[in-house]
């Protein structure tokens, strides 16, 4: 059995890689429209959010709907 999360909307932080991207991937799968939170982070404190738009990319790719947190 699938939970179906059509109608609903994710958030999910960390989204950019590793679990929280799978995580991401597979609420969309579901039907769910995602929210794709990653600020990547580095060391230094600088950071930009390719990482998300990537996952926001591969999602609509795969005919979800997702935005990044910078829009």
């Amino acid at each position: 059995m699938s939970i179906d999360f059509k109608d609903k909307v994710a958030i999910v932080t960390g989204a950019g890689g590793g679990l929280g991207r799978e995580y991401a991937l597979e609420l969309a799968r579901r039907g769910a429209k995602v929210v794709v939170n990653d600020l990547g982070g580095s060391r230094d404190g600088t950071g930009h959010s390719d990482m998300a738009l990537q996952v926001v990319e591969e999602i609509e790719k795969a005919g979800g709907e997702a935005v990044s947190n910078g829009g």
